[in-house]
């Protein structure tokens, strides 16, 4: 019966509920497209950080990453990629064989990272073709290099010119040789920038005396979201010969950006609740004061008050749960929108992106738990601010009230 009272009564006065529902409607609307943005940024900036060198996933021998040497070596298997490509949530794989070492022109020398790469594997990986802003990408049978373009900048080197390599091979065995330069690539990163070296896998392993030898086995998976449950499962199918690191261990000072970026979405997300908390509080009011008279009526021809809060909050919940799924609905095809055409940014700002290595675009997320998420949070905001009609109820005098 009170169900029915409630219900009848919130189409009774239609502007009223409308009015309600509207400020709770918008307000979950904004929250869920404000949180798909962050997220959607900070997924792509994730994505992006990840894809210039380190990969979702590194294969390592057991305490490679405590000790960079040659000697922490392993052999690509055929069993090693059977096992790695079988499993459903792995996009591909590049083989590496990275060490330090000296590189020198005729007046200016620098240590550097020196990283014997597949050509082909690493451009689906990290997109080193992309990068080439002079010259041409290798080749898996190149004897050549290609460079860093702010180390050739401090080699004072260009496409076509010799760069000396000098450095110690695997087990201790002199490594040095001279290379033509085929092309220059550029790294968002000032570090990756003014310290690497690639060169084909093949003449890396000739090079360092490492045959069939590599360090690094990096991966790149589906879902980046989904690289931790990854690099468990690895992990136990490899056994203790390998390390399996997923990027938050490779990369944990981005982790704590992304962490503390998140945390300052949450503070902004608060303030907006706060904000939003008062819109609705404003419409309860409202109402509260517009049915004063009714109230006082009700009381006065025998209602209990409890019986009329009862109704009253019943009334509240139902127009919150109304307004709540109202703008989750309303907010799916907006969010689809913006993820399919996500929006550009232009100008000065676009420049300083793309300097950075960012693409220059506002992505939206469309994880499901976004859109529950932000209903839920402001479906509670105007459930708690339903009591506040209750109050009023309790401490009605129904005299006083029909005659104000």
């Amino acid at each position: 019966m009170y169900l029915t009272l409630a219900w009848r009564n919130i189409w009774r006065n239609k502007r009223r509920t409308f009015i309600t529902m509207a400020s709770i409607v918008f307000a979950v609307l904004l929250a869920i497209l404000l949180d798909s943005i962050k997220e959607g940024m900070l997924f792509k900036i994730q994505e992006n950080v990840v894809s210039f060198y380190t990969g979702s996933i590194q294969i390592h021998h057991h305490g490679y990453w405590d000790e960079k040497t040659l000697d922490n070596s392993f052999i690509a298997s055929d069993s090693l990629d059977r096992l790695i490509q079988s499993h459903p949530g792995i996009k591909t794989s590049a083989n590496r064989l990275e060490s330090f070492a000296l590189v020198a022109s005729d007046h200016y020398t620098k240590g550097c990272v020196i990283v014997g790469i597949e050509p082909d594997q690493e451009s689906l990986v990290t997109s080193l073709d992309n990068k080439i802003t002079e010259g041409q990408y290798l080749t898996k049978e190149d004897e050549s290099v290609l460079l860093a373009e702010g180390l050739a900048e401090l080699l004072r080197l260009k496409v076509n010119d010799t760069l000396v390599i000098l450095g110690q091979g695997y087990h201790g065995t002199s490594a040095a040789g001279k290379y033509p330069i085929k092309g220059l690539v550029k790294f968002a990163s000032p570090e990756l920038n003014k310290s690497m070296v690639y060169l084909p896998l093949k003449e890396s392993q000739y090079l360092f005396s490492a045959p069939n030898l590599i360090t690094t086995k990096v991966i790149d998976i589906e879902n980046i979201n989904e690289a931790g449950v990854i690099e468990g499962e690895l992990a136990d199918a490899l056994g203790a010969n390998y390390e399996v690191m997923e990027w938050k261990n490779l990369m944990p000072e981005l982790d704590q950006m992304i962490e503390g970026e998140r945390t300052e979405n949450l503070i902004f997300l608060v303030v907006l609740y706060m904000l939003i908390a008062f819109g609705i509080f404003g419409t309860v009011l409202m109402m509260t004061v517009e049915r004063q008279y009714e109230f006082g009526v009700l009381v006065a021809i025998g209602m209990r008050k409890l019986k009329l809060s009862g109704v009253v909050i019943t009334e509240n919940i139902i127009i919150s749960i109304l307004g709540a799924i109202s703008g989750t609905l309303l907010s799916v095809p907006a969010v689809l929108y913006f993820y399919k055409f996500p929006i550009r940014i232009t100008g000065e700002l676009e420049r300083a992106y793309e300097n950075f290595g960012f693409e220059p675009i506002f992505y939206f997320s469309i994880e499901p738990i976004i859109f529950y998420r932000q209903a839920i949070i402001v479906l509670c905001i105007a459930l708690v601010l339903s009591v506040y009609p209750l109050f009023k109820i309790l401490n009605l005098e129904p005299v006083a009230a029909m005659r104000d």
